[in-house]
């Protein structure tokens, strides 16, 4: 089996709950040498966050972010904490930290004082807001970016409360967007010779995913506001009810309209001008729904499904989260894998969304428990010559 792609990187995974995890998880399944550095005795605090746990003490939420990753517990406010900290960087091509703006630089682990240590290194600080700007210094979690960027405005159904989307977009983007800026900083190693620091936010991930509704915004002068599960750049494209149950239609053009309109017996549509042309549908969204209503609820959904199947246009049941993991093309997939764990015996967690043909990732590490690493590490840096060889490993 080739060598997996980023065999060969140590990254130093500084950060806590979600958004640089999940960047360095994703490393780390593509081969890289994740060390996860957590503070003494409570480690990174999702370990022990969610209301539920399997067998051990670590969440499953810690254990969802985590494979891949050796752990070490440096207490970074300690002097000899920090000198392992910094054979460590001597070491690395990576870190990712997501502390505040400020705290690394007054904790001596920030960029420019690494980089003086590594001038190869390249250091990604995952904030809230950014670390510049009048918002810098304010806490930053998943739902405020969402609040601040107009994700949350623009959720859910018109009239009701603000509907969070339930999908950690700020983090997750936040987590994909500095892997982007990661590897990209790697390739450009190769010829300059330099790392360099990448300043990524989870408020710029949550607008940098809002294409559509930015465009409505600059396009038409209006605040985008909720349409349900209605697609702001085409119609009919949303969720409708049949005689027994929900479930989605996707006639985002105009050839899978006219076809829609075959299979659901209402040709008269197509010489409606409010329904012509797919700017009109859009303009005409809430009408045309009505309309269509009382042809979609004479039959059940999976007849309506597999007769818009059979015609080419999409359409869809919805499933939960239970259904979905399941279903006969997750399973096909393997997006569902049992992941083995010295606590757990073993424990269900997504596969991979990106296939490598060449190099497929694999779990080669299970979630670590909390410095189970220490020792190995230290000998590690020890036989390289960058701590000595007496060091102890910290409990």
């Amino acid at each position: 089996m080739p060598d997996l792609p980023l065999k060969g990187l140590r990254v130093l995974d500084i950060s806590q709950v979600m958004a640089g995890p999940f960047c360095c998880m994703l490393l780390g399944d593509m081969g890289a040498d994740v060390i996860k550095i957590e503070p003494p005795r409570t480690g990174d605090s999702t370990r022990h966050s969610m209301g539920f746990r399997l067998k051990g003490e670590d969440s499953p939420g810690f254990l969802a972010l985590n494979r891949n990753k050796r752990s070490i517990t440096l207490d970074l406010k300690d002097e000899a904490d920090r000198a392992v900290l910094y054979a460590l960087v001597q070491t690395a091509d990576i870190v990712v930290e997501n502390a505040r703006p400020g705290v690394a630089q007054r904790l001596g682990i920030d960029y420019d004082t690494l980089a003086a240590l590594n001038p190869r290194l390249i250091y990604a600080s995952i904030s809230g807001f950014g670390q510049t700007g009048p918002w810098a210094q304010r806490p930053g979690f998943d739902l405020i970016a969402q609040a601040m960027s107009g994700v949350l405005s623009s959720n859910g159904f018109p009239g009701m409360e603000p509907a969070k989307n339930s999908i950690a977009v700020a983090d997750l983007g936040a987590g994909l967007f500095s892997v982007y800026g990661i590897l990209s900083a790697v390739i450009g190693r190769q010829a300059s010779g330099q790392g360099q620091y990448i300043d990524a936010s989870l408020l710029e991930a949550a607008m940098g995913l809002s294409i559509w509704e930015t465009t409505e915004y600059w396009g038409t002068g209006r605040a985008p506001t909720p349409i349900g599960s209605a697609n702001r750049m085409s119609a009919p494209y949303q969720a409708v009810r049949a005689s027994d149950d929900w479930f989605v239609i996707g006639a985002a053009n105009q050839g899978l309209w006219l076809k829609l309109l075959q299979v659901i017996g209402r040709p008269e549509l197509q010489d409606d001008e409010r329904y012509a042309t797919n700017a009109a549908r859009v303009a005409n969204r809430e009408v045309l729904i009505e309309e269509l209503a009382p042809t979609f609820v004479t039959r059940t959904s999976q007849e309506w499904i597999d007769l818009l199947l059979a015609a080419g246009v999409p359409a869809a049941p919805i499933l939960d989260y239970g259904e979905a993991v399941a279903s006969e093309q997750a399973v096909a997939r393997d997006m569902v894998m049992q992941v083995p764990h010295p606590v757990e015996g073993e424990f269900r967690a997504l596969g991979f969304p990106v296939k490598m043909r060449g190099t497929p990732q694999e779990v080669r590490l299970p979630p670590p428990l909390l410095n189970e690493h220490d020792a190995e590490i230290r000998r590690e840096l020890a036989e390289r010559g960058l701590l000595p060889a007496a060091t102890e490993a910290v409990a």
